[in-house]
Order: C-alpha cells, then structure tokens, then sequence
C-alpha cells in the first residue's frame, strides 16, 4: 500500500510549545501524569529554569523559522513556582522564537496554590489564559480525590481569574468516589454562576499505577449513576451557549482551545521539560520525542548539551500516519475537512480507503464527502472506531 519514497509536506503544520514543571505539593491519587510531590521551598527554580534553557537551545534546530501560535505550561501544578520563574520561562520563549501576537499563553494553576497577588503577577507576565485545576466545589469530594484546596479557595481563583483575563478554562471531574447525581448537580451549576467560557469536563478513570489502583475506594459511583452524569452535561451547558468540540471540552463560540485543537488537528508541538513530549514536522517526515521522566535525572542530563536528555527520537513511519491522524481528529465532534489528512501527513487519502469503507460498513463514520466526522454510534464507540484505522 505504501511507497519507499518520502512524504512530502508542501505547508508546515501551525506549532505551539508545551512546558512541563514536574512536581505538585501533593500528588492526588487518581494522577498518571508525570508528577512529583514536593515541598515548595525545596524546588531547585534556579536549575531548572536553567535546564529549560538547555532543553530548548538543543531543541531550536528542529524548528528555527517557526511562529508560535500557543504556548501551554502544564504539570505537575505550574503555579507551584513563583511569578518570577514563570517571567522568566516565558521571556526565555520569547527571546529565542517568535510568538504570534495573537498566540494564546496558557497556565494551569491548582487553587491552593495561588493568592491574587501571584495570579496578576502570572498575567502580568504574559499568561492570557488560566486553566484552574476545579474538580469540584464540594469540599467531601475534594478531600476524597486528595485536593489541596477547599471550596472558597475554588471560588477565589476562579473571581480572580475573571477580573484578570478573559480566557479561562474550568476543569470539572465526575464519578467522584461518594459523589451523588445531585452533587454533581451542584458542581455544573456552580461553574455555571461564573458564566465561563471553558469548560473541561473529565470521567474519574482509574489508572495503572496509580493509588487509586491499587487502593480503589469503597463508594465509588456505580455505572448507572456515572451514566446519568454523562447525560447532564451536555443539558447543562447547553443552555448557556456551550458546545461540545471535543471529547472532553465545551466551550462558547470563539473560546475554543488554540493549544489543545493544534494537538487534535495533528498539529506540530515542541515539548520542553522532564517526561514531555514533541511532534515536529519536517518537509519530509515526522519525528516524535520524548524526554526523561525523572526531574533530577533530566535537570543533569538537559544541561550537559549533548541530548541525552531525549530518551526517544522517532520518526514517524508512513504506515502510521493514518492511524495517528485519525486517533487525534476524530475527537474533534464536528470532525475535519478531509484535505487535512493530505496537508499533515503528506499521503494521499487514498491510502486510508480501504479502513475507511470499514468504517462506513460499520456505521461507526459518517459518509460525509468534505469531512472526517463520526456518526453518533461512532462517538459512543470512539475507541473502537480509531482502532480501525491502526496498521
């Protein structure tokens, strides 16, 4: 099916940049991301911010000449670090690419991390966008997912925010162990009140390796209960001008994510710090890599300048391509114009035809002549329906 030739990519895809601060005061139990506990007085900011440098210097070759059209800073929990850290990080940014003046400047901030002083000193910095980690506004549940913050601190955050910028994100979570339906109820109207423009609404998975997963609470939500979750949101939100653009986000018109609907159109993102991840796309080929996980081992490998701070370094072979465009775009409700399979992978679609007839056969995609869109089976069942399109 596939030639020995090269791709060739005639228009680089858009490209934003992610940065990955490692630790948290408390690592919550249901958490699989790369997090570290850790006393915030014992954060090494000064070699780490230099390390950030080393990873990024050693990164410029692969993408010199870009523009930046978002840039994200994740964790672990960002606002763990003090405002002049963050200036710093994204002065580094601005020193050494060219950031669009329209880019959208994203933080995740925990709330019982932040008072107003350090979210202005985040704004003031350059941060157009807060992400506030939320999960809930009752303060049983939060206890129970191991949240540092209560309640009023959820409240705050989110005033603060609103009197900052106007680009906010809310992340929600439900199936909550002991939460109820009317909990849950509560959380959406809540978010509501603040009349948000964002919304990330996220299903409590248990994860390998996790201490939910070796130490699942008693009272977790049965599945008819998560299922009449499920079915409240979309009411909820509907009714305030939100829609669903993904699988897990809602926004207002005009408020949808820059960073996130780049990784979903399968985009172009450099990831800098301990365990981050990059897709860069050359004329071509596409190359993905990944850095080390542990944050000292990092810290000490990214500013020696020699790489050995990437653990992975792979491109992307052809007969991939397919699957890692459809895993990404099918997420995406309204789907995407089928030419975008050609500008990002450089294939032809025809590659893909048989696996797309199986879809259609399957009633799982939409026969839609312009885009790549599941139908609602095909949503219900999304993971069975990018499965189709693995090699």
């Amino acid at each position: 099916m596939y030639s020995d030739d090269k791709i060739f990519i005639k228009n680089l895809p858009p490209l934003s940049i992610y940065i990955h601060i490692p630790w948290c005061v408390s690592k919550c139990p249901y958490c699989d991301f790369n997090s570290h506990s850790i006393d915030p007085n014992n954060i090494d900011e000064e070699l780490f911010l230099k390390s950030l440098r080393c990873d990024l210097e050693q990164s410029l070759s692969l993408i010199w000449n870009r523009s930046i059209i978002s840039v994200f800073i994740g964790g672990g929990t960002p606002s763990i670090l003090s405002v002049e850290s963050i200036d710093k990080i994204l002065e580094m940014i601005r020193t050494y690419l060219r950031i669009l003046p329209n880019a959208e400047i994203t933080i995740e901030i925990n709330p019982g991390t932040v008072d107003s002083l350090k979210m202005k000193g985040f704004k003031d910095s350059g941060i157009n966008r807060f992400s506030i980690g939320i999960q809930s506004f009752n303060n049983e549940n939060l206890k129970k997912i191991g949240r540092i913050h209560d309640k009023q601190d959820a409240l705050n955050s989110i005033t603060k925010a609103q009197d900052l910028v106007e680009n906010i994100n809310l992340d929600i979570m439900f199936s909550l162990p002991g939460q109820t339906i009317k909990n849950f109820i509560y959380d959406l109207k809540t978010a509501k009140s603040f009349n948000p423009n964002h919304l990330s609404i996220y299903h409590l998975t248990i994860e390998p390796n996790t201490f939910f997963s070796k130490n699942l609470p008693d009272d977790m939500p049965d599945e008819e209960t998560s299922s009449g979750m499920d079915d409240l949101i979309e009411i909820e939100l509907s009714e305030m001008g939100m829609k669903r653009y993904e699988v897990s986000a809602y926004s207002k018109d005009k408020f949808q994510s820059i960073h996130n609907l780049n990784y979903w159109t399968f985009g172009d993102y450099l990831g800098i710090g301990p365990g981050a991840h990059s897709k860069i796309s050359f004329h071509d080929k596409i190359i993905r890599q990944k850095r080390i996980y542990n944050p000292i081992i990092w810290m000490n490998k990214s500013i020696k300048m020699d790489n050995s701070h990437i653990i992975e370094n792979i491109c992307i072979l052809k007969d991939q391509l397919p699957f890692e465009f459809m895993l990404n775009v099918l997420r995406l409700k309204d789907g995407v114009n089928r030419r975008l399979f050609k500008f990002r992978t450089g294939l032809s679609i025809d590659v893909m035809k048989e696996r797309i007839n199986i879809a259609y056969k399957n009633k799982l995609l939409s026969k839609n002549s312009e885009k790549f869109i599941a139908t609602p089976l095909g949503w219900k069942f999304l993971n069975d329906l990018q499965m189709i399109f693995i090699k």
